[in-house]
């Protein structure tokens, strides 16, 4: 009898613990729903190999007042990217690919100085190529003559490099286009084939398919967006809907839809095994590439959200602003939000729904420990904040790009006051950062601070006398000024 009881005890404490957490879970996401004016939004948590949670929330189809359910199917954008690393990393495994081999191994009709560049490169965006979507503005806009792939290609090869190969990192979508080309020739059959037989059929992902604004897909949640500016003047701001084009060829970058629940029964199949033969291939998968002077790139093989913090690291993705996925490999833990606004940066919020299943990753991100503080004392305690932290916690150390990333993100949603202290804060942060300088001053010529603009702008072109932005900004200023 007492074993029955200890046992009843512990299953009930067990369920006021999830009890306690969901409700946390739900806090944080019904505060970012209403604060990023979200319409609808999927979430799953994965733990320890298994889905502990999956939630729907609000309106999938505002026209027709469509709840999310969980078969409600979400455009991923960019997150599509993760199933092309992976799918290049199973081909490497059977030894059909090699990652330091120059792409002219695979492709022919290549620029002579393209052909050198590695299958790596491509996948850590550090090859230097020119962007393919500024030729696929002009095709879905109808203008000219590049109405097909073809003609696409050809006018691409006649593009210069952005950059030495491997000097730099640009986050361009030729190096996905050319990935699905290099998939398709060693494995003999279309990329979108190729995923689905060796991804979504291997772990059951019923509603996970290709396809854009222009496919009739059951059960899909339009993808909408608030704009002030139509028909060549500025409007108060609406809702509207979205409408996104993806060619077929390109679609290795952006293109796949799918649920919460199918991605993280993806994410299981990941790490147990069913995708890899072998665990050190998802290791190098997750691991970062290098640039030419042997520092580590921003981005691992297919995946951009890469934190590698001495605990708790975390590896993940976003794709349109719109939707996000955080793996915590340690912690046997993930979070996946999909939703259905362009512009709502759900990646903000994941690593605060991770710390209610482990309240020490709150503390692990710089970023998230900042913004739920700040939430509470003030974004004007910014600095005096980050001190104080970083006497306690030597180890406190937040990231110029990903501060820079998140008050961008607060100025799309009208927070200037907000971007301001962190942008501000970056500049005491990494005073010797031009790029920090020329952000400060587009926040400060934002809220109507022109002289100081001014000054921030000088400074940012004094550290980086090649700041083209900062100087045709300045200009533009002292221009207005003497008027």
């Amino acid at each position: 009898m007492k074993k029955l009881n200890l046992i009843i005890l512990l299953f009930l404490s067990l369920s006021i613990f999830a009890q306690s957490v969901n409700s946390n879970v739900d806090e944080i996401i019904n505060r970012e729903m209403k604060e990023r004016r979200i319409p609808g939004l999927q979430l799953a948590v994965v733990q320890s190999g298994k889905i502990v949670l999956s939630r729907c929330y609000g309106i999938a189809n505002i026209q027709d007042n469509i709840p999310v359910r969980n078969t409600t199917i979400f455009p991923i954008n960019s997150n599509t990217k993760i199933f092309t690393g992976v799918s290049v990393m199973q081909l490497v495994e059977q030894g059909k690919i090699k990652l330091n081999a120059p792409i002219k191994k695979y492709l022919n009709d290549l620029p002579l100085e393209w052909q050198n560049i590695t299958v790596d490169q491509l996948l850590t965006h550090i090859s230097g190529l020119p962007e393919i979507l500024q030729l696929l503005d002009s095709l879905t806009g109808n203008i000219g003559p590049l109405k097909t792939e073809q003609a696409i290609w050809e006018k691409l090869k006649t593009l210069p490099l952005e950059f030495k190969t491997g000097e730099q990192f640009s986050y361009n979508q030729t190096n996905y286009y050319l990935l699905g080309k290099i998939i398709e020739k060693v494995s003999k059959q279309s990329f979108a084939t190729n995923f689905e037989q060796k991804q979504f059929e291997i772990v059951g992902m019923k509603h996970t398919l290709f396809g854009d604004s222009r496919d009739l897909i059951p059960q899909f949640a339009p993808t909408y967006r608030y704009r002030n500016f139509f028909d060549g003047k500025k409007t108060d701001e609406k809702l509207v809907n979205s409408y996104t084009e993806f060619p077929d060829f390109t679609r290795t970058g952006a293109g796949v839809n799918s649920t919460a629940e199918d991605m993280a029964n993806w994410i299981i199949a990941l790490q147990n095994g069913q995708l890899f033969q072998k665990s050190s291939t998802l290791d190098l998968m997750w691991s970062p590439s290098k640039f030419n002077n042997g520092n580590p790139t921003n981005w691992t093989r297919g995946w951009g959200i890469a934190k590698f913090r001495k605990n708790h690291k975390a590896i993940g993705m976003s794709g349109g602003n719109r939707s996000a996925l955080l793996i915590y490999p340690d912690d046997k833990l993930a979070i996946i939000v999909l939703t259905n606004l362009g512009g709502s940066a759900p990646e903000d919020f994941l690593e605060e729904i991770a710390g209610c299943y482990n309240a020490d990753i709150l503390e692990a991100d710089p970023l998230t420990f900042l913004r739920k503080n700040l939430r509470k004392i003030g974004f004007d305690k910014a600095i005096d904040f980050t001190k104080n932290t970083k006497k306690k916690n030597p180890e406190f150390e937040p990231q110029e790009v990903e501060l820079n990333n998140w008050a961008y993100r607060m100025m799309a949603y009208d927070q200037q006051t907000e971007a301001l202290e962190i942008f501000k804060l970056n500049v005491y942060l990494f005073p010797k950062s031009w790029n920090a300088y020329d952000s400060y001053g587009e926040v400060l010529l934002k809220i109507g601070d022109k002289k100081k603009s001014i000054e921030m702008y000088k400074k940012s072109i004094e550290l980086n006398p090649k700041n083209a932005n900062g100087k045709e900004m300045l200009s533009k200023i002292e221009k207005e000024i003497s008027k």
